[in-house]
């Protein structure tokens, strides 16, 4: 079995290395077979792990070779096969397959289509290995090259300066989340001696709840998540990301990379039950994102920047969840939140791709009559979002909320309001794309066509995905036996004895109701918008807003990206300017230039005594022996 579960990243390695060595000169054939396939390969490869799961005879811990060894350190290179492992790859090499199918028709007629299929099988790779790793350094690998990817991927067209700009504020925002989180992996080996999950958990706990340098421990490694799960105040790189092709935004920053910050939480769970701060401070950071980026996406016009502030408001609730111990829910959401968000993102690239490229969503409209199955299965990713049962997005949202209503009442009304924000901003976006009369220039309405089937297919079966995904885990009061929770059940044994719950129902049937209030709320914000953007047809919103202080405010992102250009952009300019014209010119450069000179004046100066004249030269030779004789007879 360890073969199979070193093959399982090794083939995305293969097909990036086959890809990116010879992408001139690799058909465009062969590049469709081999990127996706690939990730097929180690799709198949992750099935059969899983269901051979239970059956396993022998350690979860699979050791290939010790990597790093130097004093008290050792760190193998090895993977962890677990429950929680077992479902991330599961996700990662399925959704990100269907991604890679629709890519082929996405962008084949991109002048760099060998490049991104290289670039995005190095990215599932590094995915990979960051949720199989069995200690925090692999994990940390895969982490570091999940955002190197995401650099390269989100500044694809890199001949306009603007996708480059949003590239470089990706890798730099990210760098001060992984400056972070490697501070604790510094803390981690030093008080536990090691970077092993094993060894790590089982140390820990004998730590006592609340122990200052567990809290610290997991601060430092939430700074890292807050980074990669753009969580505030990080979170400014997400909506700029999107300057990628779509299928990046469907796999990067809606299904895999941006969850990675949630999954470590995951899998270090024993460290945040015994830091009550730390959780806290990942409720509170989760809470806010989820709002402000949920009021942000109300007043955006395009359509793929209010899917990437609904994939912040998303991974607010995950947080939230994680910060009350519903690790399990947090998971399930995040498995479901991957096929509605990625069918989301395709469904845009489908509608981008009709249009011509156009993305606002003010010049759409009536899509619904030219793409039918484009329509279909975006209406199901929406009411998927927003709740609405029995599709997954129901099952695992509202598990989190009654998790969030056992902790915390005031929690848990943020939390539907944030539910009803997602419903409003969604439909919004349905509304005004697929419903009344088109309202862009004639020439797209002319292209405007359904997508071709190697884009469609994959969008059906994320619907499919979609429909069915909340069935993994239904709650028992509605008959289920919460298969997902049981599974992975053993990953946080030992946190479940320390989180404590105050139960605000005491039946089923309280039970019930409690779950009806946000399913109610939602039903009113989706007549709501019906109303107003589809009966009433109030589209362009622009004057309303621009005489509207606060409309305005929120329609400009609360003016974030200005504060923080203005407190850290711009000085780190002025200060970098300085340190170049005072320090770097007149002393740096002045130093390596003077050596430079004085080198070559010595240089014409000792070349004089290079007459040519061999007399000259047995004159020196005799003279040198005298001085060697004369300092010896001195000093001895």
């Amino acid at each position: 079995m360890t073969l199979i579960v070193t093959l399982i990243p090794l083939f995305p390695l293969i097909g990036f290395l086959l890809l990116g060595l010879g992408f001139r000169n690799i058909p465009r054939r062969i590049t469709s077979l081999i990127g996706p396939g690939t990730i097929l390969i180690s799709l198949i490869l992750s099935v059969i792990v899983s269901i051979n799961f239970h059956n396993f005879t022998f350690s979860p811990y699979h050791h290939l070779f010790n990597w790093i060894s130097f004093g008290n350190l050792t760190i193998p290179f090895a993977f962890l096969i677990d429950p929680l492992s077992c479902l991330m790859l599961l996700v990662v090499t399925g959704v990100g397959f269907i991604i890679h199918v629709f890519s082929v028709g996405y962008m084949h007629e991109d002048q760099g289509y060998n490049r991104f299929f290289a670039y995005m099988n190095l990215f599932v790779f590094s995915m990979l290995l960051l949720v199989m790793g069995a200690n925090y350094v692999v994990m940390f690998i895969g982490w570091e090259g999940v955002g190197l990817c995401s650099y390269l991927l989100i500044g694809f067209w890199f001949r306009n300066q603007d996708f480059n700009n949003a590239a470089k504020k990706a890798f730099i925002m990210n760098r001060i989340g992984d400056l972070g989180f490697l501070l604790g992996l510094f803390l981690l080996f030093i008080t536990f001696n090691s970077l092993n999950f094993a060894d790590v958990f089982a140390q820990a706990k004998n730590y006592p709840v609340g122990s200052g340098v567990i809290i610290a421990i997991t601060l430092l490694l939430f700074v890292g998540a807050v980074g990669k799960s753009a969580q505030i105040p990080l979170y400014t790189w997400l909506p700029d990301a999107m300057a990628g092709p779509t299928p990046v935004s469907a796999l990067i920053h809606a299904a895999t990379m941006v969850t990675a910050g949630v999954y470590m939480v995951a899998r270090s769970n024993i460290l945040y039950v015994l830091a009550p701060p730390t959780m806290l401070v990942i409720g509170i950071t989760g809470m806010a994102t989820l709002l402000l980026a949920g009021i942000i996406a109300i007043y955006q016009n395009d359509i793929k920047k209010i899917l990437a502030y609904s994939t912040i408001s998303q991974l607010g609730y995950m947080f939230v969840a994680l910060s009350f111990g519903a690790f399990s829910a947090a998971m399930f959401h995040l498995t479901t939140h991957a096929f509605f968000k990625a069918l989301l993102f395709l469904a845009a690239g489908s509608v981008i791709h009709a249009l011509g490229g156009e993305q606002d969503i003010r010049k759409m409209g009536g899509l619904k009559q030219h793409m039918p199955a484009t329509y279909w299965t975006f209406l199901i990713a929406t009411l998927a979002i927003a709740g609405i049962p029995p599709l997954s997005g129901f099952f695992s949202k509202d598990e989190i909320l009654l998790h969030v209503l056992t902790h915390s009442v005031l929690f848990w009304i943020f939390a539907v309001i944030g539910a009803m924000l997602t419903t409003y901003y969604m439909f919004r976006l349905f509304y005004l794309a697929f419903f009344g009369k088109y309202r862009g220039t004639g020439q797209e309405h002319h292209h405007m066509h359904e997508s071709p089937s190697i884009m469609t297919l994959p969008l059906i079966i994320l619907a499919v995905l979609s429909l069915i995904g909340g069935f993994i885990n239904i709650p028992e009061i509605f008959g289920g036996m919460e298969r997902l929770t049981s599974f992975l059940s053993p990953v946080f044994a030992d946190s479940y004895p320390l989180i404590h719950r105050k139960y605000y129902f005491s039946d089923v049937y309280n039970e019930i109701l409690i779950m009806a209030v946000p399913l109610v709320f939602s039903a009113i914000m989706i007549i709501l918008t019906f109303q107003r953007f589809y009966i009433d047809k109030k589209i362009l919103v622009d004057e309303v807003v621009a005489k509207k202080f606060f409309l305005n405010f929120i329609s400009r992102k609360f003016y974030v990206d200005e504060i923080n250009d203005f407190l850290f952009v711009r000085p780190a300019l002025w200060l970098s300017k300085i340190f170049y014209n005072l320090i770097e010119l007149k002393f740096i450069d002045r130093g390596v230039n003077g050596i430079g000179t004085f080198v070559i004046k010595m240089g014409d100066t000792i070349r004089y005594m290079q007459t040519g004249h061999v007399g000259f030269y047995l004159f020196i030779m005799v003279m040198g022996i005298i001085a060697i004789l004369i300092f010896n007879i001195l000093v001895f």
